[in-house]
């Protein structure tokens, strides 16, 4: 189980436990189920809740004893049982759902709204009816005291079906080229359509009148949000008789008030994505509102943020399990997530051992995801001398680094620095002394990291806190009193280093101005030694001598900025002259190299050479190829072109192919001389 916490909102994500890396195989996961308690101790609340691929749509029965959820591929609707914690029952279906609702309090009627323009109607057995709408459609909403079923789609109608009767009625006639979504308010039963347009269209179904028309296109943009295109709206929700919330295309959520045109509140996800789902949470007066990305909870009456909960994949819808602090989503994944918040509200009576459960877990703290595993770069493992494990099982590549098992990390970081330990207790030790003496009266004291810069934003203050016009400018927080930066006055690792070249060349006054912080610095130590009350500031020069120097800015800027770029030249070079003394100090060694067996040397201007040649561009080896007669260019009888490489032969086979010749000519003479032997006429006197 995951715990993530936002304005100190704890949030129980109770669909992963602790994460096991991918890259395990099976057997290691279940080896490592039988040794690690806290995989073994997962929480699994609802026996195979996920779909094969993703999960569209997702919604609680009335008597909140059902789940119903509905995905694809292959399209199908399942339905699973709270108080049997496990999946009831499963129906595949003939095309993918858009939006689906239950008519009864349990899953006994169900009706189904299909992307092919069917209507399919669920009981309690199976399936039970099919009929069909003109155009697609994309929501729908029930009016249970007339018995009709309101369609909404790619069509300016709204299509009436009457369950009673079995048959259509005439449809609504509304000037929107489309409509996206509808909602009928439960109390009163106004009908309200959100059109593409950017408007929202409110129908009394008594009269089959429109009784309004509300604009939310020009509310919904504000000064700080930046539109590209026409706001539609993609979320409608009813609360209570007079309280509508409004989502939009753009990312914004409006909240009305149905007797005014003008939006209470307007609240910007600044994502600029699609709103999937708004929804009421009256027992402290909150909005839950999700689009892909994110799930947003803000108070309705200021908008200020309550927390927010940013899932791992996309979100197709979201659920609020009734008088309850459980979210159910449909994600772009195959497991469906379970959020528990228990600030919301308690856990449902089917699983009201999660508030035992977490009440535990705030007493002891559990460890957080991959605490088995430690995340190290390559300059950590320089660090440690772990290089050479780099390609071993011992090392996972991960993003710009590794995972190493957090056991061997410790066990190599204690032999690199065996006084690691003694180290952090002496820092440790000398924080609690530090938050104890902090809790004293005390006088300005200055931090001991970066002291010249908190002088200048105290005297920045203290500047800003005497002039006239503080009241016309918006106050900032300061950087000192911020728990962001306190780090950078804490930690020695961000001290300004005043002799790197970026900071003489950015700033090249400083040293002139340093010299009335430094004087005020030595004043402000000399206090704190001898526990005086602080002197106030001796006067400097008179105004009008400031201001006549403020006038020559400017030209001493210039001025230092040449000066200081004189310096650095002149310092770099006295650095090359030291590194160039150096090198003819030095002395040369020679240097061997063994050459491998079955290997001939060959001259380094040889190597140099090719070197040079595989560094050059295609076009210029051809031409060097083709006057070294390695390479010959002809046309072919297609009229392509046919390249001819010849390689260049060495040395060794050049000696070798002259051998073998000679030898081939002296046989040739052999056989010659042979020959003409033969032929000769024997001279002498015949044999009697």
């Amino acid at each position: 189980m995951q715990v993530s916490s936002l304005n100190e909102v704890k949030i129980y994500s109770l669909s992963c436990g602790k994460s096991l890396p991918e890259w395990l195989s099976d057997r290691k996961k279940r080896a490592l189920q039988k040794k690690d308690v806290d995989v073994r101790r997962r929480i699994e609340l609802i026996q195979d809740f996920e779909m094969p691929t993703v999960c569209t749509t997702i919604k609680v029965s009335k008597d909140g004893q059902y789940i119903l959820a509905t995905g694809t591929y292959k399209p199908r609707v399942r339905c699973y049982d709270t108080y049997q914690l496990s999946l009831k029952f499963e129906r595949c279906l003939d095309s993918e759902v858009v939006t689906f609702e239950t008519l009864s309090d349990d899953y006994s009627k169900i009706v189904f709204l299909h992307n092919d323009r069917y209507i399919e109607f669920h009981s309690q057995s199976g399936f039970y009816y099919k009929t069909r709408i003109p155009k697609f459609g994309r929501d729908f909403s029930y009016h249970s005291p007339s018995c009709d079923l309101y369609f909404v789609g790619s069509s300016s109608e709204v299509y009436r079906l009457n369950l009673e009767q079995g048959r259509y009625l005439n449809p609504l006639q509304t000037d929107a080229a489309e409509n996206n979504v509808c909602d009928i308010n439960s109390v009163h039963g106004l009908f309200a359509t959100g059109t593409i347009e950017g408007r929202v269209e409110c129908w009394d179904p008594r009269t089959r009148g429109r009784v309004g028309v509300l604009d939310c296109a020009l509310s919904s943009v504000t000064a700080d949000s930046e539109i590209n295109s026409l706001p539609t709206i993609s979320a409608l929700k009813f609360n209570g008789a007079l309280t509508m919330a409004v989502g939009t295309s753009t990312g914004q959520v409006l909240l009305y008030d149905l007797r005014s045109d003008k939006p209470l509140l307007v609240k910007d996800h600044q994502y600029g994505l699609p709103i999937k789902s708004v929804h009421f949470q009256d027992s402290l007066d909150l909005i839950l509102s999700a689009d892909s990305r994110i799930i947003k909870m803000w108070n309705k009456n200021s908008g200020k943020i309550f927390t927010s909960l940013e899932p791992e994949h996309d979100l197709n819808d979201v659920c609020l399990y009734p008088n309850s602090g459980m979210l159910l989503t449909a994600n772009e994944a195959p497991k469906m997530g379970i959020y528990y918040i228990p600030v919301l509200g308690p856990a449902p009576r089917w699983c009201s051992f999660l508030d035992n459960l977490t009440e535990e877990l705030e007493e002891n703290p559990e460890s957080t995801v991959y605490d088995d595993y430690k995340f190290v770069t390559k300059k950590d493992l320089e660090n440690l001398g772990l290089t050479h494990l780099i390609g071993s099982p011992f090392l996972r590549a991960y993003m710009h680094g590794f995972f190493m098992d957090i056991r061997l990390y410790h066990k190599v970081k204690l032999m690199v620095n065996p006084f690691a330990y003694e180290e952090y207790r002496k820092d440790k030790i000398r924080q609690k002394i530090e938050e104890t003496r902090a809790q004293r009266v005390q006088l300005k004291k200055l931090p001991k990291v970066n002291k010249e810069l908190a002088l200048k934003l105290i005297e920045e203050e203290e500047e800003k806190q005497k002039s006239t016009w503080k009241k016309k400018v918006k106050s900032l927080p300061n950087i000192l009193t911020d728990d962001r930066f306190k780090v950078m006055f804490e930690n020695p690792d961000f001290q300004v280093d005043e002799e790197s070249e970026e900071f003489r060349l950015l700033n090249p006054l400083v040293s002139k101005i340093s010299e009335k912080r430094k004087k005020k610095l030595r004043l402000l130590e000399q206090q704190e030694l001898h526990g005086k009350e602080e002197e106030e500031e001796p006067e400097g020069k008179p105004s009008d001598a400031e201001s006549s120097e403020s006038s020559d800015d400017e030209k001493d800027w210039v001025a230092e900025v040449r000066k200081q770029r004189r310096l650095l030249q002149q310092e770099e070079k006295v650095k090359r002259q030291e590194q160039l003394q150096e090198d003819q100090e030095t002395v040369l060694k020679p240097q061997f190299y063994e050459i491998k067996a079955g290997e001939e040397f060959r001259s380094f201007k040889d190597s140099a050479t090719k070197q040079k040649l595989m560094n050059k561009t295609l076009e210029d080896r051809l031409k060097l190829e083709a006057k070294n007669g390695t390479l010959s260019v002809s046309d072919t009888t297609v009229g392509s072109k046919q390249l001819t490489f010849t390689l260049k032969k060495s040395e060794q086979q050049k000696q070798q192919q002259e051998a073998e010749k000679l030898h081939r000519q002296e046989r040739k003479a052999v056989r010659r001389s042979a020959g003409h032997l033969r032929s000769r006429p024997r001279r002498g006197r015949p044999f009697h």
